[in-house]
């Protein structure tokens, strides 16, 4: 199990940091995009530079998996962007690619680390005491 936490650590953590890098240096050449795509990527990027600050998260949170410190707190920050990189799959982009997988590694973390998740799941969790 510990090696699976790892393998799974470093390619969710490595998938994040190439993408969200690729975000401010564009390596990676992108194809057309389909006019619903096109016009969600202008709003989130150039109109608003929501999509900036999500992607520097992404870096910051994935570098923090691949060195094995803070892993809960990057998987609390990560999970819901691959929610969302999912669900912009199936209702905008209307393709399937990398969402499912990257919550399917996102879930499998958080069960591995559910000891520091464990007070978020139970109904008796109290805030201050």
């Amino acid at each position: 199990m510990k090696w699976a936490v790892i393998v799974a650590r470093g390619f969710l953590g490595l998938v994040f940091v190439v993408f969200g890098v690729n975000a401010f240096l564009n390596f990676i050449e992108m194809p057309p995009q389909p006019e619903p795509v096109a016009s969600f990527t202008k709003i989130m990027y150039i109109d608003s530079h929501y999509l900036h600050v999500v992607k520097a998260l992404e870096i910051v949170c994935a570098l923090m998996l691949l060195s094995g410190k803070f892993v809960p707190l990057s998987l609390s920050i990560l999970t819901p962007i691959a929610v969302n990189i999912l669900l912009f799959e199936v209702f905008i982009a209307g393709t399937p690619g990398p969402g499912g997988v990257l919550l399917a590694l996102c879930i499998f973390l958080i069960f591995a680390y559910r000891s520091y998740f464990f007070p978020v799941f139970t109904a008796d969790a109290r805030i201050g005491g």
